[in-house]
């Protein structure tokens, strides 16, 4: 089969179109023939060793690969079609629409790709084709561990999204409609009508105005992509208000100890768990179906364009998704 394969850490170009064995499943998996995939920011970090601080440069080697990487086929997010399953699944059959996310044992970028029935797999939504089901679970899946299982946000609130124009923004600007918020999102410009468009009842322009500085304030400000100042963003939290940060820098973590033992504001930076997330992914599924939440994508690459995809994806001002397509990627 044909696969992007990198067998040494650094830019794009590294990505490489390979003739690779093909994948066999084992008695509990199933071998997916994948239509599309993405590129997520764990795809390009893994790829470049790009972490949000010094602190994750050895843990990240450890994870990925000490000298060189230890799974050579990156791609997190997918959808498909499935190709063949082990004898003792049960959950699945042949011909089965899916889409999931494989975590951090990666390896969507390639034309199959086993996976084990109990994982982040469910069936396609109906309303969507294949290249929109890809960019669902990684950004929403993620937005969700953050607003309902962090921040346990509630109706009537007033939410912030700091980068509401990203991956994972553009799934919480939903979401925080979803469970009823009053949903502010920060993005440029350019991105203002998109986040308009997925919801959000006021979008602040972060090149014209700074919304720590307009006295507003919120019960969950969730920052997800680490530009901005935690001790800044403190004063525009009401009071038991929560700070979420979906990317990980050394002052959140002393905010977290300082904010533990005084005052009354949270601060919580956490990774969201890329395993058992099964049943919400079927939750994200009912809820697209409901016409909840909808797929915003950026570009569509080409499956031999994958560096390309890297490149655009890795500058930060993708609006929602970066698609990466293979056959038969628009079937619904």
């Amino acid at each position: 089969m044909k696969a992007i394969v990198y067998t040494k850490y650094g830019p794009p170009d590294v990505l490489q179109l390979k003739e690779v064995e093909k994948p066999t499943p084992k008695d509990n998996e199933i071998l997916i023939r994948v239509y599309a995939t993405t590129v997520t920011a764990a795809d390009w970090r893994a790829r470049s060793l790009r972490v949000p601080s010094p602190l994750f440069r050895l843990p990240a080697r450890i994870v990925f690969g000490l000298i060189r990487p230890k799974r050579t086929i990156l791609g997190t997010e997918l959808s498909g079609e499935i190709q063949a399953v082990g004898k003792d699944v049960k959950l699945f059959k042949e011909g089965d629409q899916v889409f999931g996310t494989s975590g951090i044992g990666f390896g969507a970028y390639a034309e199959y790709i086993c996976l084990p029935e109990d994982g982040t797999i469910a069936i396609k939504p109906a309303n969507m084709t294949y290249e929109e089901a890809a960019a669902v679970p990684f950004g929403a899946l993620t937005a969700l561990f953050f607003l309902r299982d962090k921040g346990n946000i509630l109706s009537g609130q007033k939410v912030l999204i700091n980068g509401a124009s990203g991956g994972v923004g553009t799934a919480a600007v939903q979401l925080a409609k979803y469970y009823g918020a009053e949903v502010t999102g920060v993005c440029s410009t350019t991105n203002l009508e998109l986040v308009k468009s997925l919801g959000a009842d006021k979008v602040i322009d972060y090149t014209k105005e700074d919304f720590t500085k307009s006295g507003q304030t919120y019960d969950i400000i969730f920052d997800t992509v680490g530009n901005i100042s935690v001790s800044r963003c403190k004063r525009s939290l009401k009071q038991k208000g929560i700070f979420l940060a979906a990317v990980i820098w050394l002052p959140h973590l002393v905010q977290m100890l300082w904010t533990s033992m005084i005052g009354s504001k949270k601060v919580i930076a956490a990774i969201s768990p890329d395993t058992g997330r099964t049943e919400d992914l079927i939750f994200l599924k009912e809820l697209i179906e409901a016409g909840k939440i909808k797929a915003a994508i950026d570009r569509r690459y080409p499956f031999e364009q994958t560096a390309e995809a890297h490149r655009y994806a890795e500058k930060g001002h993708k609006k929602g998704n970066v698609v990466i397509t293979l056959e038969n990627n628009n079937k619904i």
